[in-house]
């Protein structure tokens, strides 16, 4: 990979870097396509009854790319990515009372690294090539589904550069309320508006794909379909309705609940966030999110950080083998705490333990870590929404782990629905192309939606216990708060201490 410049202050700073080589993320859906044709062939499907393509992509991971040579100018800086914490601290400073929430009431967003505008701000401040190119009038700013569209549709040769309104909802350069970019706070974040991709609806027709060593066997198909990873679940779960709900499991855990077509302003840490426009002329709908950043990523941590499983179905077996934490409490508070918090202060704690304590327990109170911090999101949803869900519905590739679900059930003492279909963001994607104008091959009015089978798992313990552990893990979050500070610490010789940097480069996009 390219040289990455490091620049800070003379603090001690531990800083998270995530980054994705845009140029793999592209080559990885040309593989998709390429494989999916040549599975249809073997299965004597003709290829040409497919009728549209649809896009779902991570949201708030953030490039910039030249539209002369159609070269990214940079990795692209992925959503739980932390190197922009200074940068947030510096604009919350400026705003009155030094509040996070200042920009909330046009983008439903507080100021945080997650979103895209810091991000594009750090690569506009640090990265030369980024600087250059937008002075010569050559860069293009986008989310992933900006860049993968583009590419889809001609690249440098007349690709469409646009986004949706799901992904532009999650930059704070989006007004929800007017549905495009709002030059006051492009301002605020002192971000060009000429970079800007246009803002579509989900679902229409953007472009058609090109003929090109990688896209023959589409060629001419529509690009119909752009919607960021979680609306795409929701739609994928069929939650059209006021009030529906559903979770994932991915990397992170993001739970959503569709509010109609008023957006409502949270009072309790949630995201106010656009669930999803489906056609020109239709309304948008909005959805109430809370966001977790580490859920499958812990996982990952236990097995590539410290060995203590070998691959990532070897959890539930050390858990249920455990069979309880034991009074072990483990917050993944790696890339600080998103919903309801919104910390970046805080980190990772494990506490609790004792001589007794053996991987086993720590595996168990990782999968409980995931459903605490869901608990955390559904109980400040039900006191904004004042209807209080009854039944979570499930997706994502973290459901496939039954012993998370049933723990999912006891910690929230309600009922949890997975479908049996558990991949629903590229099952909502696919929804979403079919239904487009111009396509049409079915429609998603809810009186013509098909039943889907599911699993339901009931609650397993009774109430006190699910609340004495979960008052427990709140103790554990407080232990974790405020664990990274911007004050500079000294060596014994009354210089500065060196700086750590972890940089983290994932070869392959993860899933969020």
């Amino acid at each position: 990979s390219r040289k990455i410049p490091l620049i800070c202050t003379e603090e001690q700073v531990k800083i998270v870097w995530v980054e994705e080589d845009p140029k793999e993320i592209i080559q990885s859906v040309y593989e998709c396509i390429e494989r999916t044709c040549e599975k249809l062939h073997q299965l004597k499907i003709d290829i040409s009854n497919i009728k549209a393509v649809g896009v779902t992509n991570q949201r708030e991971t953030t490039l910039v790319w030249d539209k002369e040579t159609g070269e990214p100018l940079y990795n692209a800086i992925v959503w739980l990515d932390l190197r922009t914490q200074s940068t947030v601290e510096g604009l919350i400073n400026k705003t009155p009372g030094q509040n996070k929430n200042h920009l909330k009431h046009k983008t439903g967003l507080p100021i945080s690294t997650y979103f895209s505008a810091v991000k594009l701000r750090w690569l506009l401040d640090n990265v030369d090539e980024v600087r250059q190119a937008v002075l010569s009038e050559r860069a293009m700013f986008g989310t992933v589904d900006s860049w993968i569209i583009w590419c889809l549709t001609g690249g440098r040769n007349g690709g469409v550069h646009c986004t949706d309104v799901t992904n532009a909802s999650r930059t704070m350069l989006f007004n929800i309320h007017t549905m495009d970019w709002d030059p006051e706070l492009c301002r605020y974040f002192d971000v060009p508006m000429e970079i800007l991709p246009k803002v579509r609806s989900s679902s229409e027709i953007y472009g058609w794909m090109v003929s090109s060593d990688n896209l023959h066997c589409l060629f001419c198909n529509p690009v119909c379909v752009c919607l960021g990873d979680q609306s795409a679940a929701l739609v994928g779960q069929m939650c059209f309705k006021e009030g529906q709900a559903k979770n994932t499991y991915g990397t992170g855990c993001f739970l959503l609940k569709n509010t109609g077509t008023k957006p409502v302003m949270s009072d309790h840490g949630l995201l106010t966030t656009v669930a999803y426009k489906m056609g020109k002329e239709e309304p948008a709908c909005y959805a109430l999110e809370g966001s977790v950043a580490i859920a499958g990523a812990v996982v990952r941590w236990l097995k590539d950080n410290m060995g203590i499983v070998q691959s990532s179905s070897e959890i539930e077996t050390l858990a249920a083998a455990a069979g309880s934490s034991y009074g072990c409490y483990f917050v993944p508070a790696f890339s600080g705490l998103y919903a309801p918090y919104w910390e970046p202060s805080a980190r990772g704690i494990i506490c609790g333990l004792t001589q007794f304590t053996n991987r086993n327990h720590l595996a168990f109170a990782a999968l409980e870590a995931v459903c605490f911090q869901t608990r955390e999101i559904l109980e400040a949803m039900n006191q904004d929404s004042g209807v209080p869900l009854t039944m979570l519905q499930v997706d994502g590739g973290m459901t496939s782990n039954r012993l998370l679900m049933q723990l999912q059930a006891d910690i929230l003492c309600m009922s949890v629905v997975r479908p049996t279909m558990s991949e629903t963001t590229a099952l909502g994607a696919a929804m979403a192309a079919g239904a487009a104008e111009g396509v049409e091959v079915w429609n998603l009015n809810p009186d013509h939606l098909p039943h889907i089978t599911s699993e339901k798992y009931i609650p397993q313990i009774n109430c006190d216990e699910s609340e004495f552990r979960f008052a427990r893990w709140k103790k554990a979050v407080q232990r974790a708060m405020n664990w990274e500070t911007i004050e500079p610490c000294c060596s014994s010789n009354g210089t500065y201490s060196s700086i750590f940097f972890f940089l983290l480069l994932l070869q392959k996009e993860p899933t969020k």
